[in-house]
């Protein structure tokens, strides 16, 4: 457990042994860790020496833990520091890469060429993390990661720390089951989201230093990415993701219902939380059928809605109910 200030894994379990069996001889640790009674005895001494332990007075050698808060304290500092030394060290050499590929490179040397699905998603991880002003994202299937945990708390402390997050979403995404639901909550966190029917291309964007691109040979499946540098296709690149931000329908997060519990009519009020989501997607211009599994209803049940929905809002055609709905700020 201590092995993140510089103890080793055996320096760190007789050091935790020690605190719990005070006033213990090398040869009594050694027996509780599973160690020879040498190396027990050399390290008790090296602890000494660094004032993680006191030696008691006495012919035999017994030892005590200094207090861990009084101990542990300055090798902390000491590792935080160090961190910061190499944290600076990496902006700098950054700083000086960058310099060095905007000017020197090779063209080749500009697009790498990531296989394998641990990879892609390591480097998709960093280059997220890298991200120091903005993110740009467009999202569709299909997708190389398992789940959307990690990536919904990076985001999260992304904006937290006040880095502009844009998402374009396919359409293909919103009739995923649950997935209108997260994107909602992803833009009550801070995240700007729209969505397009039938976006360009897959891509994430940091700043405008690094971008990923997957490479999909087959119907389904992902089999590498290209990691774009500093060049002119990644401005063309980021050219493109505006355009498609351009392009695309603003979603919204969601609100409180004003007009009761969801699965209730909508009333002049207000929608409730399901019509909500029910306008979000058909002003995305889903059809009635991808509405139904997207919100896990019968198709009957919809198209039952989005009547009553229209007639609300007085409106014959589903055009004229999405203007509506955004006129009143429903969507």
């Amino acid at each position: 457990m201590l092995e993140a200030i510089g103890l080793s894994p055996a320096e760190s379990r007789l050091y935790a042994v020690l605190v719990e069996n005070p006033r213990s001889s090398a040869a009594e640790l050694a027996t509780h860790c599973g160690v020879s009674t040498l190396l027990a005895a050399r390290t008790l001494a090296a602890f000494a020496r660094r004032g993680l332990v006191s030696r008691l007075p006495g012919r035999r050698a017994r030892y005590v833990a200094v207090a861990p808060d009084i101990a542990i304290r300055p090798l902390l500092a000491r590792q935080e520091d160090e961190l910061h030394q190499v944290r600076t060290a990496i902006h700098e050499l950054t700083t000086s890469f960058n310099l060095a590929s905007r000017y020197a490179a090779h063209p080749a040397e500009q697009v790498e060429v990531v296989t394998g699905t641990d990879n892609i998603i390591n480097r998709a991880y960093a280059l997220q993390d890298s991200a120091q002003v903005r993110f740009r994202n467009i999202d569709k299937p299909p997708y190389v990661m398992r789940g959307h945990a990690d990536n919904v708390e990076r985001e999260r402390r992304m904006l937290r720390d006040g880095i502009d997050y844009r998402s374009v979403y396919d359409l293909e995404v919103l009739a995923l089951p649950g997935r209108l639901r997260l994107i909602q909550d992803a833009a009550a966190h801070g995240e700007k989201s729209r969505v397009v029917a039938g976006a360009a291309a897959k891509m994430w964007i940091a700043d405008d230093a690094l971008a990923l691109i997957p490479i999909r040979n087959g119907a389904y499946s992902i089999d590498a990415a290209f990691i774009l540098h500093s060049s002119a296709l990644l401005d063309a690149l980021i050219a493109l993701f505006e355009h498609e931000w351009q392009r695309g329908f603003p979603l919204r997060a969601a609100r409180p219902s004003p007009a009761g519990p969801p699965g209730e009519e909508p009333s002049p009020g207000g929608p409730d939380e399901l019509t909500t989501d029910l306008l979000a997607l058909l002003a995305g211009g889903l059809t009635d059928e991808a509405i139904a599994r997207a919100l896990g209803l019968g198709l009957r049940t919809v198209q039952r809605r989005i009547h009553a929905v229209m007639r609300d809002l007085n409106a014959v055609t589903r055009f004229q109910a999405g203007l509506a709905a955004r006129e009143r700020g429903w969507i």
